[in-house]
């Protein structure tokens, strides 16, 4: 749904309900290329792994695993092999013995990873302000509490498809 369209600025429900799909398709993380001072098109990639990695491990008892990596992202276990290992390669992941099990090997931030999610982090409040800078404050503030709201519901679908109604 744009401006363009017939019915703008008074959509159905229906119409505007239709448009979050196509929406959420024109969301792309290449934003971040536009910016001053871009995060690489590689780094960009990289910043996937880095950011389960940095979400999962805020909890102390939690661990991350070449194996939560595939899981978290729905790829193949080489492909998630393949995505950790550039990491480490480039200094973004440390590798070290599980605490629970001395058997696995779990995955950290290097400093230079927390680094280039920082940096990441300050790239996406840059587009964010960018593409936001003509909306009133309040749309803007409301905007963001209701994508934090939406992301932190995303847990339900995790559950549905658990519990095999989906």
């Amino acid at each position: 749904m744009t401006k363009n369209d017939a019915h703008w600025p008074h959509p159905t429900a229906d119409e505007l309900l239709d448009a979050v799909g196509p929406a959420f398709g024109k969301l792309r993380r290449t934003s971040l290329l536009d910016v001053e001072h871009p995060v690489s098109t590689k780094d960009l990639s990289r910043t996937l792994v880095l950011n389960l990695v940095l979400e999962h491990t805020r909890d102390p008892e939690a661990e991350v695993t070449v194996g939560a990596i595939a899981e978290l992202l729905a790829v193949d276990p080489s492909v998630a092999s393949r995505m950790v290992s550039d990491n480490i390669k480039a200094g973004y992941l440390l590798r070290a013995a599980s605490q629970h099990d001395g058997r696995r090997t779990v995955l950290h931030l290097s400093p230079r990873g927390a680094e280039l999610m920082a940096r990441f982090r300050r790239h996406q409040r840059s587009a964010f302000e960018y593409i936001t800078a003509d909306w009133a404050d309040a749309e803007r503030l409301e905007f963001a509490r209701l994508m934090l709201k939406y992301v932190d519901s995303l847990d339900r679908l995790k559950d549905r498809r658990r519990d095999g109604a989906g």
